[in-house]
Order: C-alpha cells, then sequence, then structure tokens
C-alpha cells in the first residue's frame, strides 16, 4: 500500500500504525506519530488501520551534543 511518510511516497505492506513503526525499526524508541494531522498515542497504533496515501509523520529524538 502507497503511504505517504513523512512527506515521501512509500508503497509499505502495513496494515497498522504498529506495523509502519516496526517496518522502519523505530519500536521501543522514544517516538511520536501522527496520522492524518492528528497525533496518536502509542497505545493506540496496533488498532489504527492505515490506507492508501494516508499521512504518516513519525518523529524520533536522537541524543548528542
Amino acid at each position: 500500500m502507497q503511504l505517504i511518510i513523512n512527506g515521501e511516497a512509500k508503497e509499505l505492506d502495513a496494515t497498522t500504525i504498529q506495523d509502519v513503526v516496526v517496518h522502519f525499526g523505530l519500536e521501543g524508541r522514544p517516538l511520536v506519530v501522527e496520522a492524518d494531522g492528528e497525533i496518536v498515542a502509542k497505545e493506540q497504533w496496533p488498532d489504527i488501520e492505515v490506507r492508501p496515501l494516508m499521512k504518516i509523520e513519525l518523529v524520533h529524538f536522537v541524543g548528542g551534543g
């Protein structure tokens, strides 16, 4: 299914937001997910189904100095 991830069209085999997070290897990391302009709580990731051309922003935090 084609999704818009961080502004770029991506073809992913995903059914839920959780699948998208796992695809990018971001599970277990501090992460904020926005789907079609709405922040999605981590507890909801397995329950929110993705649909074609859904806009998803994945924002993860990186430490450094």
